[in-house]
């Protein structure tokens, strides 16, 4: 077994126009200030990385490990969660998601997915030259805008959705493995890839690839009141990546799993700081330590109603708090007779 690293924290939700957010340097001394040891980097945002830059230099690479180092954390993984959802949208959602893109795609579908995809393989490519093992993402969608069945959907439509998916991800996924990267995708409601068996849909149509794993974030399986634990043991070898971010489901006579259209705060279902929601993490640790996940617990800040800087440095303790220092030893080892084959087989009378 291995011991779960962390804490870290996906930047994503505290990077600002301020400091000290607005920098590299500044922001991971704020997160070491925090109690965070590790950050996860948004790979979209300018103020915190270069990507173009981290894809072709790996001096470069080199001189933002080194601030992070300076600084008392490391970088654990890029993410290309608004790239990766641009590889694949559905046109009801063009002018929502147009925001995404740089400017010269904009309005242009079809250039647009082009563009996403290479942003994607280049942070590819920067996660290697930073000496990384995975990258963060989503999947993008195609067909999320019929998951609910009326009218009937017609045969072959959903079909279709995951070959397309497929086909656009097949070479970003091999330029993954060019780069000895795993692709993490976040299993997430409006992706295509939502749940354990949208997730094997996909991987089918890519041949199993090694390449195409899971990030695990169980906030997003306790609004789908989904098994958060069993989806453990059923995909722990495709898990590469861990979110620590808690949820609450609090259905009543008047809303349920859909939220109504209603804001964050007055939904069923809601995103809350890490332990004042209703996620075991407790199980979750044991599990994933249980089947030697060996990459990072990192705490994706999110909640309706708590200030994110209490979140965040609460966050730290909470991680620290649940990792398990994994035993070398069995604890009944004091009472163990040795090792004698003879003896063994006399006590089973052969």
């Amino acid at each position: 077994m291995k011991t779960i690293k962390g804490p870290a924290l996906f930047l994503a939700q505290f990077a600002g126009d301020a400091a000290p957010f607005n920098s590299f340097r500044e922001i991971t001394r704020w997160a070491a200030d925090c109690g965070y040891v590790g950050v996860q980097v948004p790979s979209w945002d300018g103020r915190l990385i270069d990507l173009e830059k981290a894809a072709s230099s790996k001096a470069y690479c080199d001189e933002l490990a080194g601030i992070a180092r300076e600084n008392g954390v490391v970088i654990t993984e890029l993410s290309t969660h608004l790239q990766g959802q641009l590889v694949a949208v559905h046109p009801a959602y063009d002018e929502a998601f147009d925001g995404f893109a740089a400017p010269q795609v904009r309005g242009n579908p079809k250039a647009r997915a082009a563009w996403a995809a290479e942003q994607v393989k280049l942070c590819l490519s920067a996660s290697r030259n930073l000496g990384l093992s995975a990258m963060a993402t989503f999947s993008g969608a195609l067909c999320w805008p019929f998951l609910y069945p009326w009218p009937q959907r017609p045969a072959g439509l959903v079909e279709t959705a995951f070959e397309e998916l497929a086909r656009r991800w097949r070479p970003i996924l091999d330029h993954a493995e060019d780069c000895g990267i795993d692709v993490a995708y976040e299993i997430h409601p409006g992706e295509d890839l939502h749940d354990g068996v949208t997730f094997e849909m996909f991987l089918e149509r890519v041949n199993n690839h090694p390449r195409a794993n899971m990030l695990y974030d169980p906030s997003h399986y306790v609004l789908q009141c989904l098994d958060y634990l069993d989806h453990i043991d059923i995909y722990h070898e495709r898990i590469k990546m861990f979110h620590v971010k808690d949820a609450e489901f609090n259905p009543t006579g008047r809303q349920g799993v859909y939220g109504g259209f209603q804001s964050w705060v007055n939904r069923a279902g809601r995103f809350r700081s890490p332990g004042d929601g209703q996620v075991d993490f407790g199980s979750i640790f044991s599990k994933l330590t249980a089947h030697d996940f060996e990459g990072w617990a990192v705490v994706e800040w999110e909640c309706c109603l708590k200030h994110p800087e209490d979140g965040a440095r609460e966050g730290a303790d909470f991680v620290r708090n649940h990792i398990i220092r994994v035993t070398e030893k069995a604890f009944d080892d004091f009472a163990g007779a040795g090792t004698d084959d003879a003896a063994n087989r006399r006590m089973l009378g052969i």
